[in-house]
């Protein structure tokens, strides 16, 4: 199975795990010998009875040995991981739109787990968890030191269950305590209304039923709108991403036929092209996508797809940057897990990876207002062993990025981003800005 995976671990879901690497990669460079590969693994054997005999506590052996594969797989990429089997569950729960827990996405920075985004509608969502907040502690022990996948284990629970988060947010002076209630996450993944006379339409992620959910969503919004939409927003803000298969569904919503997205593995020869399918559902429809530093992997590809084919005019802020593919390799069946391994980059229709660098809008539109900070952004290229950013032009100048900021006496909370996506989608010079941003 072809996965664009998201790029963080979900609580409840699956989570990315950062263990550190072991000597089974040992050599790995030289392509070692069998008589050296023997020797490495009788020292992984010999490490591990030690443990087992010797540590100052009783360890488990399936624990050490899951750690051990994940550091191994983790010192290739971020993105590549063992999956044992209860995690597999997990994932395809997820995959199917439904998992335990909290529901925000999560990753671990400086060995603190930091929320990346919340799910819509769901207990982290509703109790006001934002992203950037770290936690620090669940019902009031530290989680700080462990691993992302021991303080997602904390996380998880039965549904019903109460749960206080303590939590550390830039601008506040003390820690807060948050208690949400656990539940099973059926994620609503694409909602839809009529935005100020527009079409608007919000994809959370792409899972096994994206692609129908947005074209439910499209004929409901035609039904609502007397037959025609005038213009449409399809917000990708905060979308984590997830089946390839289905930012190819997404993107043939609104393209004729045509690349999507193409595959490059290691082998030049395995290269793989995905079209879209013919006859668009938004022939003739103007549409404006909405980004951010959130937007990751398959959400990438709809942007890239819609930015190099002039479907659409890209607004908000820079990708995420996660321009890998992964493969779930199930092992045993599945009975012993699965290996989630990534096998290939990915390209955009006019050839750009944007591994590293992310999809960058063609107006850059502030959601917060400008407060003179220089903040860096974080992405792809920050995470431990990203794979190697592919340079189109190193020679190539940098271009000078204007960016619109909300006014001063803008509203607080309101969506900045959002009007200028409408304002776009009624102006005039729609088509012109659109036929500018190819330049």
């Amino acid at each position: 199975m072809k996965y664009i995976l998201p790029m963080f671990g979900a609580i409840g879901a699956t989570a990315l795990f950062a263990f550190s690497a072991t000597g089974l990669m040992a050599g790995a460079v030289e392509r070692p010998s069998h008589q050296q590969t023997f020797r490495q693994l009788e020292l992984f054997a010999d490490v591990l009875s030690r443990v087992r005999n010797e540590y100052v506590e009783e360890v488990e052996d399936t624990k050490l040995i899951d750690e051990a594969l994940n550091g191994m797989l983790h010192s290739l990429d971020p993105h590549s991981s063992y999956m044992n089997p209860d995690d597999f569950r997990e994932m395809q729960s997820s995959s199917r739109g439904e998992y335990g827990g909290l529901g925000m996405e999560v990753t671990m920075e400086n060995d603190v787990v930091k929320v990346i985004t919340p799910v819509d509608d769901t207990p982290a969502f509703r109790a006001g968890i934002k992203a950037g907040d770290f936690l620090t502690a669940i019902d009031g022990e530290s989680i700080l030191g462990l691993s992302l996948s021991e303080a997602v284990e904390q996380m998880r629970g039965a549904a019903g269950k109460p749960i206080t988060i303590t939590v550390v947010r830039e601008g506040e002076d003390e820690p807060l305590e948050i208690t949400m209630t656990r539940e099973i996450i059926t994620q609503k993944i694409v909602r839809h209304r009529v935005e100020d006379g527009m079409g608007y339409i919000r994809i959370a992620g792409f899972n096994e039923t994206t692609g129908e959910s947005l074209e439910d969503a499209v004929k409901a919004l035609k039904k609502d709108m007397g037959g025609k939409i005038p213009g449409l927003v399809v917000d990708l803000r905060n979308n984590p991403g997830g089946l390839l298969d289905q930012s190819v569904r997404v993107s043939s919503v609104f393209l004729d036929g045509g690349e999507v997205v193409s595959t490059r593995s290691r082998d030049p020869k395995d290269t793989q092209r995905y079209n879209a399918k013919g006859g668009e559902l938004l022939g003739g429809v103007p549409v404006v996508v909405l980004i951010n530093g959130a937007s990751a992997s398959a959400a990438e590809i709809v942007a890239g797809a819609l930015q190099d084919r002039q479907r659409g005019l890209i607004v908000g802020s820079t990708s995420f940057g996660k321009g890998s593919v992964q493969s779930v390799i199930p092992l045993n069946g599945g009975r012993d897990g699965a290996l989630r391994l990534t096998t290939a980059r990915y390209y955009t229709p006019a050839g750009r990876s944007i591994q590293g660098t992310g999809v960058d809008p063609d107006i850059f539109v502030s959601f917060a207002k400008d407060d003179g900070k220089d903040r860096k952004r974080f992405g792809e290229k920050d995470l431990p062993n990203a794979l190697d950013i592919v340079e189109d032009d190193e020679d190539a100048d940098t271009p000078e990025i204007k960016v619109d900021y909300p006014p001063e006496d803008w509203e607080d909370g309101e969506d900045y981003q959002l009007k200028k996506a409408i304002d776009y989608l009624k102006s005039p010079n729609f088509n012109t800005l659109l036929m500018a941003s190819a330049q």
